[in-house]
């Protein structure tokens, strides 16, 4: 069974199940998402991932408003990772626009680990969270780093936390890069280069976790507020256009999903000069092993997804795919300004 825990561990005998208390500090955002294209005479189509509308407790999504001029709309639910799509089709894109407006709130997720009374993930989840998928492998490479890291370490949660450190030390955060990174973590590993944006640094620990039994998955979503630990932990502006970020968690029985964000960690040290060795480093690295501040709003978990519509699976899914005729446009690119995302804390 694969919510058993591997023998002599602290996490062999669990305490009864208990409710998760839920927290009391919420904040609300709003998140603007606008699209305005010219292409006379051309169909378009549009994919965007959405704020997951799965209640947790530090997650709750209040609603979608849509107003767009295009032929079809749908909000397509897929259960991989639980992904939801809004997907919109125009004919002839001449004047073709939307304006999505979603409220979301959030509430800090933290990690206790005195409290192992966490009901158990059912199983198939956990089977599909220790599997590779096109970017992220389970095996070879991986495992022998795992192997490499972790040593004689049996505990379960110490073994993480080592994968965790280890590439907080040896992971270098590209800031150059465009996006969250292509996510290619076989690349690090023939390379002996390990870094990127948080989809590289983030999936490599995930890889690293799901090659020595742990299971572990990239959470995909993006920024909607400013951060209280360091400003490029955050929006410095409304301007969420290009603030998709990574984050990721990983399983233990009794504790449930544990966050964890090794990337950002790198990036404050890329950003704001962090060196290493000094305090802020290491509170810094303290206090993103199990929480996540949730100025940010995640999609889902999910991995090679084929969206409905579209002619090729993504590896991941975390940008707004735009097809414009048989051309697909690259939202990343500045010159492109037909897609515009915006997002503030608001007050009910």
């Amino acid at each position: 069974m694969i919510d058993a825990s591997p023998e002599g561990t602290s996490t062999s005998r669990l305490p009864p199940v208990r409710a998760q208390e839920a927290p009391s500090d919420w904040q609300t955002y709003e998140i603007v998402t606008t699209l305005s294209l010219r292409a006379p005479g051309q169909n378009a189509n549009l994919w965007l991932p959405l704020p997951s509308s799965r209640d947790s407790l530090h997650q709750r999504l209040l609603g979608h408003n849509w107003q767009t001029d295009a032929r079809n709309v749908s909000l397509q639910r897929k259960p991989e990772g639980e992904l939801e799509v809004l997907r919109c089709e125009w004919n002839d894109a001449s004047n073709a626009s939307l304006r999505l407006v979603t409220q979301v709130s959030t509430a800090d997720r933290h990690f206790d680990i005195t409290r192992r009374s966490v009901p158990p993930e059912r199983d198939d989840i956990l089977r599909h969270n220790l599997q590779a998928s096109t970017l992220i492998p389970n095996d070879g490479l991986a495992r022998q780093l795992g192997e490499r890291i972790v040593g004689r370490i049996k505990d379960p949660l110490a073994q993480v936390k080592a994968i965790y450190d280890w590439i907080c030390e040896n992971a270098i955060y590209d800031p150059t890069l465009p996006g969250c990174g292509n996510g290619e973590v076989h690349r690090q590993l023939i390379s002996g280069q390990y870094g990127g944006r948080s989809a590289d640094i983030n999936g490599l620990f995930v890889a690293v976790c799901r090659s020595i039994g742990i299971p572990a998955r990239c959470v995909y979503g993006i920024r909607i507020g400013r951060s209280r630990l360091f400003p490029s932990l955050g929006l410095r502006s409304d301007d969420a256009t290009r603030a998709q970020h990574v984050r990721a968690e990983f399983y233990l029985p009794g504790y449930g999903w544990i966050p964890a964000d090794p990337s950002d960690v790198r990036r404050a040290v890329a950003y704001e000069a962090l060196q290493d060795g000094s305090g802020q480093l290491a509170s810094l690295r303290r206090v993103l092993f199990g929480v996540w501040e949730m100025n940010w709003a995640g999609f889902h978990s999910g991995n090679d997804l084929q969206l409905t519509g579209l002619s090729h699976a993504l590896p991941h899914f975390i940008l707004p795919q735009l097809r414009v005729g048989a051309q697909n446009i690259d939202v990343l690119n500045p010159n492109n300004t037909s897609i515009r995302i915006s997002a503030r804390q608001i007050v009910l």
